[in-house]
């Protein structure tokens, strides 16, 4: 599987009413430093696609707007917003703390899901 796959494997499986950084994607997929090819995975995402890109945000709890159009942003603070996610008024949520969005699964969670992947 490669990186890309990976991506998307384990982004079907953050949770609704969770989200993950670029950079913590990445390091769960043991890439540190690859929050970059975390968002070029991400970009290359089509309509349609079964991914829940929403759900992938930058390290200070905000959308990413790099890639995005004002279009982009609205919808994914829509879509998040849809699976209960509040932002703050600068447009930020709350990552860490008993009431943090960031999902935090362990690194033997992380294999399971790559390891249960369809082969291609």
């Amino acid at each position: 599987m490669n990186f890309n796959e990976q991506v998307y494997t384990l982004v079907r499986h953050i949770p609704r009413g969770k989200v993950l950084t670029y950079g913590r994607v990445a390091a769960l997929l043991g890439v540190p430093h690859g929050a970059r090819a975390v968002g070029w995975a991400m970009r290359q995402l089509r309509g349609g696609s079964d991914v829940p890109w929403q759900r992938v945000i930058n390290a200070s709890g905000g959308i990413s707007t790099h890639y995005l159009d004002e279009t982009g942003t609205v919808m994914q603070r829509r879509l998040l917003e849809a699976e209960g996610i509040q932002f703050d008024e600068s447009g930020h949520v709350k990552l860490y703390g008993p009431d943090g969005v960031l999902w935090t699964p362990s690194l033997w969670e992380v294999q399971d899901i790559l390891d249960s992947a369809p082969k291609a």
